[in-house]
């Protein structure tokens, strides 16, 4: 296997929760993550009875390394184009993660939000929050969006962060039969509608208040986005909202 890499816990429950939802074999996994069938099997089996402090480094059986393999970056191709026009709702998403921050007396903590949003009735196909940056949070948004619409096989478009260039997030769009597009290095408005929504978002419920609790912070997100998508009207859409509009194509 080369030089080995250290497996986070991160990597390694991303890998755990594919083999529990049964969307990758333990063999497959355990090949991955450079270790053996009997690692990959124990991780799993203490997971499921300890839950996530199961991923904290104890000794041997927890010291394993992902191989080259899977650190390698998966960077595709911009196959959306600046194409923002989609015929038909889960023909086209785009994704990515943005920052707020809040206020705990005078220290500023930071909170990220990751959404998909579908570039045909501009809907908030699926969401999450996380304190952290990080894969978990990409892969639970995905996972919400598959969950809500088994069936969608989209252009799936995002810039290049971390998250998204992992050969496991590329595998888990090709596995749920969607293909990849990538924004150019520096190029934000590849992805402007998904921008647009940010902007949107922090101009009508952000900008202009200050945050003084993490609840505060996850109200305001869940209950602007659960007001976006029913009421909230576009010009693009034709003074619609998301939903008349994907109500209109399901019809």
């Amino acid at each position: 296997m080369g030089r080995r890499i250290k497996l986070t816990a991160e990597e390694k429950k991303v890998l755990i929760l594919e083999c529990l939802a049964g969307r990758l074999r333990m063999r497959e996994a355990a090949r991955r993550a450079g270790v053996g069938h009997s690692t990959m099997h124990f991780w799993i089996s203490r997971y499921r009875s300890e839950g996530r402090v199961a991923l904290a480094e104890d000794g041997n059986q927890s010291k394993r390394y992902y191989s080259p393999e899977v650190r390698q970056k998966a960077v595709e191709e911009n196959l959306l184009d600046r194409d923002f026009h989609a015929d038909r709702p889960n023909e086209k998403w785009l994704t990515d993660v943005t920052e707020f921050r809040y206020y705990v007396g005078p220290s500023v903590r930071k909170f990220y939000l990751s959404a998909i949003l579908d570039l045909c009735d501009r809907r908030i196909v699926a969401f999450a929050l996380r304190d952290t940056n990080d894969n978990v949070l990409v892969h639970g948004t995905l996972d919400r969006a598959i969950a809500a619409n088994p069936d969608a096989h989209p252009l799936f478009h995002s810039d290049r962060g971390f998250q998204y260039t992992t050969r496991i997030f590329h595998d888990r769009l090709v596995a749920a039969g969607m293909t990849q597009s990538m924004s150019r290095v520096g190029k934000c408005i590849d992805n402007g509608p998904m921008e647009g929504f940010w902007g949107i978002l922090k101009r009508e419920r952000y900008y202009g208040r200050r945050f003084t609790s993490r609840e505060a912070l996850v109200q305001m997100i869940c209950g602007y986005i659960a007001y976006y998508n029913p009421s909230r009207l576009q010009r693009h859409l034709g003074v619609h909202t998301p939903l008349e509009v994907h109500a209109l194509y399901a019809a």
